[in-house]
């Protein structure tokens, strides 16, 4: 992971899905297909795959990853590779119910920002194993397949951290959550493992390290939330143990929901817990009006040699297309703290975080990695005069 010549390019993992994709990704979840669509249902997974392989190409990308297509979301598809979990008869155990604090504050903005987010929260009421390999192994062929005789860089797919898994899918099971953070650390090391021995980077999407704060732990002061942040943390080393830590990435986001955002808990705040984390790569917002002035946390902090910062350079949840010189200028503010080689630009979060809700239209997403791959040259032109 490392810029040697040029300003390479990349994103945060999911991306628009073509066509209908989403609709029947959607009914599968409700289980409302007939069999003609569930045997065809495949197919159309793999086209998709192929489409967001090429636009990622065109749009000049140079890290890319297979969009997510398969996935209802990038959370609780975990459901379907993971035992443990009762769809049906469980309860949500007290304290398990999803809350987001700023937009509790705007109800009526929560409804608009909101519309369209569905999501099935089965809960743990056994011990967890992975039994997933067939589904992961399918995308790993898709994306093999799709990726083909196209030249790039190098290809990413993202994983759920045991944090963001235990927001979405409560525990009724385990004694105690950390227990269920590392029952599911160890299940999950089994998906990790597998994505890198397939020769793909591993991004482990881990919002739960900064947005957790408003959300999972929003009861808690900065001091306790933080006191967690070191637990999920540690979950993520623990199931990441085996695997060259050159080959994996952590994203950590606040959410990529159109909200007011104003109890984010600042990034100064988490960054000497974020740099515990034995992954180099560093996926962050660092576009939106909330995190943008943040590049001068980064400035004012030590951060290890080995690290790669992976800053957005693209708000996902904005219709503005950003302006390439912006992008450079992004780009360059960074390059300033650790130097040309150790920054890879891409986006605050996913531009299609679930399959059931995206935050801007789809055509804008791809316009949006356009201007990023125009910035970057533009970046490249000043550091590689």
């Amino acid at each position: 992971m490392s810029s040697v010549d040029r300003i390479l390019t990349t994103h945060t993992g999911s991306l628009p899905r073509p066509g209908n994709l989403s609709t029947l990704i959607r009914q599968r979840e409700n289980g409302e297909l007939d069999d003609a669509t569930v045997s065809r249902l495949p197919t159309v997974v793999e086209e998709a795959v192929a489409t967001v392989v090429r636009r990622q190409v065109e749009a000049g990308i140079d890290i890319i990853s297979d969009g997510e297509m398969s996935k209802i979301d990038s959370a609780t598809y975990a459901k379907e590779r993971l035992t443990g979990f009762d769809v049906v008869n469980a309860e949500v155990p007290d304290g398990g119910g999803l809350t987001i604090a700023d937009l509790d504050d705007y109800p009526e903005l929560a409804a608009k920002s909101l519309e369209g987010f569905e999501i099935s929260r089965p809960v743990c009421v056994d011990d967890i194993q992975y039994t997933g390999a067939d589904l992961l192994q399918l995308d790993l062929d898709n994306f093999d397949t799709a990726a083909r005789g196209r030249s790039v860089e190098q290809r990413f797919m993202t994983a759920a951290s045991p944090g963001l898994i235990a927001y979405y899918l409560p525990n009724n099971h385990y004694p105690t959550l950390d227990e269920y953070l590392f029952a599911l650390a160890e299940a999950m090391r089994t998906e990790y493992e597998a994505i890198v021995n397939a020769g793909l980077t591993l991004q482990i999407d881990a919002p739960d390290l900064a947005g957790g704060r408003h959300l999972q732990y929003a009861h808690l002061s900065d001091d306790e939330f933080l006191q967690r942040v070191e637990v999920h943390v540690e979950a993520i080393n623990h199931a990441v143990a085996n695997i060259d830590p050159t080959k994996v990435r952590v994203h950590l986001c606040w959410g990529n929901y159109q909200g007011p955002h104003h109890h984010d808990i600042e990034l100064e705040k988490i960054i000497d817990r974020i740099l515990r984390l034995s992954p180099h790569g560093l996926v962050f917002e660092a576009a939106n009006h909330r995190h943008s002035h943040e590049v001068e946390v980064w400035r004012q902090t030590r951060i290890p040699e080995e690290k790669v910062l992976i800053p957005g350079v693209l708000d996902t949840s904005s219709v503005y297309i950003e302006h390439p010189k912006a992008v450079a200028a992004r780009i360059t503010s960074f390059t300033d703290i650790v130097g040309r080689d150790r920054v890879i630009p891409g986006s605050d979060c996913g531009f299609a975080s679930w399959a059931t809700w995206v935050a801007v239209d789809p055509e804008i997403a791809w316009a949006k990695l356009h201007t990023l791959s125009e910035g970057a040259r533009l970046a490249t032109e000043r550091l590689w005069p």
